[in-house]
């Protein structure tokens, strides 16, 4: 934007300079942010609209300090409270003529309600999306009161998630927790009287010429009362070098108080085009400037879609393992500094996690940056967690996931990580219920973006069908299936149902405290891997989970956990992770020969191959590294085998070694007997 902020201003964002605002990043570089300190006070009585708790001169002497953004499911002081809750705070503000003010929320959990200077200014439903309101009528000069009010009772009917209408013990639990608060980042924004709202860019890749094609929406609001033809400039940069040139426009103008989308196109020529892939996450940025507004954000160019059973990334044949990662850490609930998100998304890369399934609802968008910038590939899902066909039927709860599955849509529609949107999980799917939630909501969610692939994630082909017709996966462009055991023959069953669709795995695992304890969870890793490899139709396999958890569901532990996780709740790691690690590594590493030499200068010559079974992908630019020496392995496609040699010297019995990906991850570490002739691999 071309906002210039007075001085009064620039106090208010020197002051909220605060450790808050260090910990969560806020796309938006023209957000104000509203971090820090709030007072706080909980509700349980339902009271505080009816006694104007939201007043200016409400009196705060019984409320407390929190920290915003908070959860308070997890301050000690309102540990696991299930209701209403409140926050305020004041903020210094200058209204400029000419400008339009908006407060922004990342995202509240789970109804909130906002009041500026006593004045009601909208009410919002869905707790992992964002939304903002336009404020600039309820703003005056000097000292602001916002009060929010958030409510995060989802066990009950008609939300999502919400309780079952099966009238079965422990039917109002979900899997997860209901953290309740001002979960993510609070802000504002001054926008000119003629904005741009959201921006989308496809871009199309031609794989045989190495060309693309660029198409962006820019979705203008016109705040003013006559009807505007703003004009459009965009530039496109890739490493600092301006790449795109030549638009063509299709001239439009947007009526008084309206939307309007305006549209424009343009090509990259082949020596411009690099192509995003997960060893390879090339970013290129996009400004797009409408009258006297300024909006920028990254894409990226690739191609992912389905042919038969494959699943194609950039044209190329892809399987790779993922996990389930759940938003929970201890103090912190469903906070996401951006700290632990560094540390989740790392763990799980150097675990051999590819693919994210984002289990069953949408995280902070600061998750998909880090997949964008380093490379993992993100199927991102809505809210229906196993609502009951009744609920599905139902037209309240149809038009509250419509509305929550767009909002996540045209917040994360720019990002290259995402490959596919899934419309729920675990729901009755061959209920003629499940079949018609399945075809409306991909038809509706087809709508809003085109360029993804569709799933949902189905526990019922475990069981059933006898016919393809007989369950909604019919409707998918690839099988996500949650299935616990006895994986080959259910596998098998799934492509005979469905012979010419990708099996994703979206769930599989087993407890750390299961009768074997976590040795157990090795032991059924290995046995799932020699399970799946012979089956040339799974194209992914995603852990259950990624980490522990706290949840109120049934079979949840004494103490509130479920220990599911190759990670424990603080991420130490179990003996689970290096097994994953080393399983799910994209090629095998076997010594072939020790050569002994003269004066202690030894040759050890290692043959590298690239797995063909699973995971399967193309090697390219990855290295070996050692104690003393890194040597690039050469590129390889799945199935391919090269021989490197390294000197060692002096009289080490073993030589331990790691693979490294060209985005710098370590994947894979392992031990060489080098005294023995037996040969070594992680196979």
């Amino acid at each position: 934007m071309n906002y210039k902020p007075n001085l009064f201003t620039l106090f208010f964002l020197l002051q909220l300079a605060t450790v808050s605002w260090g910990q969560y990043a806020i796309r938006d570089p023209k957000a104000i942010p509203l971090h820090g300190e709030w007072v706080f006070a909980m509700d349980p009585n339902e009271v505080g609209e009816t006694g104007r708790w939201f007043r200016d001169d409400a009196p705060l002497n019984r409320w407390n300090k929190v920290t915003v953004p908070h959860c308070f499911s997890v301050d000690p002081r309102y540990q696991f409270y299930t209701g209403t809750a409140w926050y305020r705070r004041t903020f210094p503000w200058q209204p400029t003529t000419g400008k339009r003010v908006l407060l922004h929320f990342d995202a509240a959990y789970y109804e909130t309600v906002v009041w500026l200077n006593g004045q009601k200014v909208g009410t919002h439903e869905g707790g992992y999306t964002p939304f903002h309101f336009d404020v600039t009528d309820y703003l005056k000069a000097g000292t602001n009161t916002i009060a929010v009010s958030v409510n995060n009772n989802t066990w009950r009917r008609g939300t999502i998630p919400g309780s079952k209408d099966y009238n079965e013990p422990n039917d109002p639990f979900p899997g997860w927790l209901n953290y309740g608060g001002l979960i993510r980042p609070v802000y504002l924004t001054v926008e000119p009287e003629v904005y741009v709202e959201n921006v989308k860019i496809e871009a199309t890749p031609d794989l045989a010429k190495g060309t693309a094609t660029l198409k962006v929406k820019a979705r203008i609001r016109n705040t003013t009362g006559q009807a505007v033809t703003p004009k459009l400039a965009f530039r496109v940069e890739q490493n600092g070098k301006t790449v795109a040139v030549n638009w063509k426009q299709q001239p439009g103008s947007v009526s008084s108080s309206q939307i309007a989308v305006l549209e424009a196109e343009t090509s990259l020529k082949a020596a411009d085009v690099k192509l995003w892939s997960v060893d390879q996450p090339t970013l290129y940025h996009l400004q797009v400037v409408a009258a006297t507004d300024t909006v920028r954000t990254h894409f990226g160019i690739r191609k992912v879609e389905v042919k038969g059973t494959q699943l194609l990334l950039n044209g190329q044949p892809i399987k790779v393992a993922g996990g389930n990662r759940v938003v929970d850490y201890p103090a912190l609930g469903s906070l996401e500094p951006d700290w632990l998100v560094e540390k989740d998304l790392r763990l799980m890369k150097e675990a051999g996690m590819e693919l994210h399934r984002l289990t069953h609802y949408t995280p902070a968008e600061t998750v998909y940056d880090w997949a964008d910038r380093n490379g993992m590939l993100i199927i991102t899902e809505a809210g229906n967690w196993q609502i009951t066909p009744r609920l599905m039927d139902n037209d309240t709860i149809r038009t509250k996931f419509r509305q929550q599955f767009r909002e996540m849509v045209e917040r994360d529609w720019n990002h290259p990580c995402v490959i596919a949107y899934s419309v729920g999980n675990e729901y009755l799917s061959e209920q003629p219920a499940g079949q018609r939630w399945t075809k409306d909501m991909i038809a509706y969610a087809r709508e809003l973006d085109p360029t993804r692939l569709y799933t949902f994630a189905t526990m019922r082909l475990n069981i059933l069908p006898k016919k393809p017709e007989d369950e909604a996966s019919q409707y998918c462009d690839f099988i996500s299936t949650n299935t616990y055991g006895n994986h080959a023959p259910i596998l098998k069953h799934i492509h005979s149902l469905y012979p010419d669709k990708p099996i994703f795995i979206s769930e599989y695992g087993t407890r750390a405290d299961g009768k074997d304890g976590e040795a157990g969870q090795v032991t059924h890793l290995e046995k799932f891997l020699s399970d799946i490899r012979p089956l040339p139709y799974v194209i992914g396999a995603s852990w259950w989970s990624y980490n522990d958890y706290l949840s109120r569901h049934d079979g949840t532990n004494p103490d509130g956990t479920r220990p599911w996780g190759l990670v424990r709740p603080d991420r130490s790691k179990r003996p689970l992770y290096e097994a994953h690690r080393n399983g799910m590594a994209p090629l095998t590493v076997e010594k072939t020969a020790w050569i002994p030499g003269p004066e202690g200068v030894h040759q050890l010559k290692l043959r590298i191959t690239a797995r063909t079974d699973f995971p399967a992908y193309a090697i390219r630019q990855y290295q070996l590294k050692t104690g003393f020496a890194t040597v690039r392995i050469p590129d390889l496609q799945p199935g391919q085998s090269a021989d490197i040699t390294l000197p060692i010297a002096g009289f080490d019995k073993t030589l331990t070694f790691e693979i490294i990906k060209p985005t710098g991850f370590s994947i894979l570490a392992q031990t060489i007997d080098l005294t023995n002739d037996t040969r070594t691999s992680n196979r």
